[in-house]
């Protein structure tokens, strides 16, 4: 697990040790350089407004931000690396790069497949914050997202999926997913601006 802008190991800042909710953001470190993406880079502008608003809202509430973002195939990777990559010049996705750039004291998390659990150490560190409810977003909304998705629900956590705050390569394909995890991984999806916050981090309190 690797941080950006490591200054604050203890994180005796603006992010708590524990809290029972959790802002997930999967692949949204993403240059959009494979095949299939050019519906990924017309929605980057609005996808990256909409994460990066929900993402200050969870700041304000104390809501820690984790990044599981794929390696690029290198096990040698660094977050940094990925990063500085996408928000090179001429890289499709540097406008979404460009507004979901890791804060110093948020999470990162990096992932060779497309589970955020597979091989990673995530659920070691939700069970540190004493994680009770996720909240997905990111790309893709039918693989990634869908996948981890049913991880979240394996393990008996809630799960909160903002419709505007994921995106798949096409309508179709993006509206198939929100559907299948709300019948089979009961997930609540809804608009991220309807989200309680305070409700969230009341459960379980």
């Amino acid at each position: 697990m690797n941080k950006i802008g490591d200054q604050n190991q203890d994180l005796h800042g603006n992010v708590p040790d524990t809290c029972n909710t959790a802002l997930l953001l999967v692949d949204v470190l993403n240059d959009l350089e494979f095949p299939g993406a050019q519906p990924l880079v017309r929605a980057a502008p609005r996808l990256a407004r909409n994460i990066s608003a929900l993402k200050r809202r969870c700041r304000e509430a104390k809501v820690p931000a984790i990044y599981v973002n794929d390696n690029r195939n290198r096990w040698r990777s660094d977050a940094s690396v990925i990063v500085n990559h996408c928000l090179g010049d001429n890289v499709p996705g540097r406008l979404l790069v460009k507004n979901l750039i890791p804060a110093p004291d948020d999470y990162i998390v990096l992932k060779p497949k497309h589970s955020a659990f597979f091989s990673t150490p995530l659920e070691t560190l939700l069970l540190h914050l004493h994680t009770k409810s996720i909240i997905l977003v990111g790309l893709t909304t039918d693989a990634c997202i869908l996948t981890t998705a049913c991880e979240i629900h394996i393990r008996d956590l809630n799960l909160y999926v903002p419709s505007d705050c994921v995106a798949a390569s096409s309508r179709k394909l993006h509206k198939m997913a929100l559907e299948l995890m709300k019948k089979s991984f009961r997930a609540r999806v809804t608009a991220s601006r309807q989200l309680n916050l305070k409700r969230l981090l009341s459960i379980g309190n």
